[in-house]
């Protein structure tokens, strides 16, 4: 079976990943690439993973832009081990369709230090998300981007739809949407009645920088303090291996707007669709140092006391976490 370790150290081959010489001067790669540089807060969470899971139980939908290959449970637990991190966040991938059972079955087995966020469609009913919400499912995912829906109206009839099925469970609705689209529908973001996560910084182009079209109207949403925007996956709107530089003045830019609505994640395992010519063949993920972009935090927000609420406090609230004492 292709493991996740398997991958890294294929990366680590190409200068992907870090390598490090363990007993008897094998060389292995850790599941985080590069040990973290600073202090990370208890409580800490990653708060955008996938899992995917033995196909014979978890079979991905017919109709998927890509396949993945195997991401497990205890493959994720290890990279948190790696990070330090105590809590994470699962989101479900576009590959299993709205079929939730492998993203809840990862959220079920790590307990309370996880949280789910799953995808919905106008047929899922009630009693599916009120048992979803009991395991630990705190939201919905909209992912337009992967759907390649980049049409404004389209976007705001579906948040119609799911601001109406999640009515009273307390969750919020993530979307993977493309920068335009959220910028066309700022209006109506401003009185939507539930939180709004918007993944992968929101998806502006890094190389334009923070004057880019749409950015300010992202800003503005930040700081209304109606939406939350994830610090993640640096190397989906920068080409700047492997720190991914450009991404700096965007996250910097995010944080300065309103630091309570800011969360952070390492989207691993990576998924990178593009990589396979068809779903027949296996989709090799992105060789990311997941190490080497936490560390970047410290670039993105020097402030370790707003580090803290990053990684611990706003990830709390958000997804219904109990409070760190102390």
């Amino acid at each position: 079976m292709l493991t996740r370790r398997t991958m890294l150290r294929q990366a680590a081959a190409a200068g992907g990943a870090a390598w490090a010489l363990g007993a008897g001067g094998v060389a292995t790669a850790a599941i985080g690439g590069t040990a973290t540089n600073f202090a990370i807060p208890r409580g800490a969470c990653d708060c955008h993973v996938h899992v995917f899971g033995d196909t014979a139980k978890f079979p991905f939908a017919e109709r998927r832009t890509y396949t993945p290959p195997p991401a497990s449970v205890e493959q994720l637990l290890e990279l948190q081990r790696d990070l330090h991190m105590d809590r994470v966040v699962v989101v479900q991938p576009s590959v299993y369709g709205t079929d939730n059972a492998c993203t809840m079955d990862g959220v079920r087995r790590m307990g309370a230090r996880a949280r789910g966020i799953v995808v919905i469609d106008k047929s899922t009913p009630r009693t599916a998300l009120q048992e979803m919400a009991g395991a630990g499912a705190r939201g919905i995912r909209l992912n337009l981007n992967t759907a390649g829906n980049f049409d404004p109206n389209s976007a705001k009839q579906q948040l119609d739809t799911v601001a109406e099925q999640i009515r009273g469970l307390n969750w919020h609705v993530q979307m993977f949407v493309a920068l335009s689209v959220i910028s066309a529908l700022k209006d109506y973001f401003m009185q939507f009645p539930y939180p709004v996560v918007f993944d992968h910084f929101g998806q502006p182009k890094a190389p334009q920088g923070v004057g880019q079209p749409g950015f300010a109207n992202l800003l503005d949403l930040v700081k209304s303090g109606h939406a939350y925007v994830k610090i993640s996956g640096a190397y989906r709107v920068s080409t700047m291996a492997p720190a991914y530089a450009d991404s700096t003045p965007l996250a910097q830019a995010l944080v300065a707007a309103n630091p309570d609505r800011i969360v952070w994640g390492t989207d691993w395992p990576h998924p990178n669709g593009a990589s396979a010519r068809s779903i027949a063949e296996i989709a090799t993920p992105f060789p990311i140092d997941d190490g080497l972009l936490l560390n970047e935090l410290t670039k993105w927000v020097p402030d370790a006391a707003t580090r803290k609420k990053i990684l611990v406090d706003n990830p709390a609230r958000l997804y219904g976490f109990e409070p760190v004492a102390g």
